[in-house]
């Protein structure tokens, strides 16, 4: 239950899993750098099949993707993910049009589908890699990002509820899943989703 070091992660590999980079639902690609007239947020929430399904079904989400990162070894397989060894979380990143949503609003839709006060677990999901996050590239939308979690948190104290434990952190590598966990839901539709929020709107 808690974040190896980087000298106590397991050492991984140089090379990056082998991986179909075309989203199931559109087609679209989602491998590589975020196209210049997109924006980027990755985040976690618990496990990312249910969470992804919540973003790729957004207005304004050009595509997603399913990962691990904010940890230290390079190219895990999502068994080492799962070990706890590695300090990764399992996350989503999102690839959105500004011209069509806001980073605000896709926070928004963070904040309401999870419960972020949980540490690291999720419901029945326990570990590291269940834990609450937002990762971001720039100084002024992790700035935003700060000022939401700050937000929901009144929302959440006026209704007696814990306070956030959910980390906000500047992007840092991002290793794309293995292909069965890309979009999963929507090829299981009847697969395990996890996600549970508090009950309580962001506004």
């Amino acid at each position: 239950m808690s974040i190896p070091t980087a000298d106590q992660a397991l050492p991984g590999r140089d090379q990056p899993l082998t991986v179909d980079p075309h989203h199931f639902v559109s087609g679209e690609r989602f491998d590589g750098d975020c196209p210049a007239y997109l924006k980027q947020l990755i985040i976690g929430m618990g496990c990312f099949w249910g969470a992804e399904r919540r973003f790729f079904q957004q207005p304004g989400v050009a595509v997603t993707s399913v990962g691990y990162g904010a940890g230290h070894t390079p190219n895990p397989t999502y068994d080492e993910v799962c070990s706890g060894h590695t300090g990764h979380n399992e996350l989503v990143r999102i690839w959105y049009d500004p011209q069509q949503t806001t980073l605000e609003a896709l926070l928004k839709v963070f904040w309401e589908s999870h419960d972020p006060t949980q540490g690291m677990r999720q419901g029945n999901d326990i570990g590291t890699q269940y834990r609450s996050g937002i990762y971001l590239l720039h100084d002024d939308e992790l700035a935003l990002a700060q000022q939401s979690k700050q937000h929901y948190q009144q929302r959440l104290s006026e209704q007696g509820l814990a306070e956030i434990t959910t980390e906000i952190k500047k992007a840092g590598p991002y290793y794309l899943a293995e292909t069965y966990h890309q979009q999963y839901l929507a090829k299981n539709p009847n697969g395990y989703c996890g996600l549970a929020g508090c009950n309580v709107r962001f506004d």
